[in-house]
């Protein structure tokens, strides 16, 4: 990311068919407070949310802003690991990985 910053690059974002359920993410919140840290949005949240903002929620929409925050949270903890690769890239196939090993043997030597 910081690379991408350097060179004033925006990272590839996937293609979002539903851009107004993100948008209610971010309002609602991506998470709420739970006695030690975050806990995913909950359904009563969800529903003081409609209520204040007399916007209806189909149910397949809640059940997407649900688990929406569930996976936000879970993406979160996992890069908590050094290791993790970041979640817009592709899995590294076997080719990429004997390229890279035969780059550290010729470097390595």
């Amino acid at each position: 990311m910081d690379d991408l910053k350097r060179r004033k690059l925006a990272p590839q974002m996937p293609p979002n068919p539903a851009p107004h359920i993100f948008d209610w993410l971010i309002e609602i919140g991506l998470t709420e407070a739970a006695g030690m840290g975050a806990a995913p949005i909950s359904s009563r949240e969800l529903a003081a949310w409609q209520d204040n903002t007399s916007v209806r929620l189909a149910p397949w929409e809640a059940r997407l802003i649900r688990e929406l925050s569930k996976q936000y949270l879970a993406e979160g903890r996992r890069a908590e690991d050094e290791t993790c690769p970041p979640p817009w890239k592709a899995p590294v196939t076997e080719r990429e990985l004997e390229i890279e090993e035969a780059q550290l043997r010729r470097l390595l030597g």
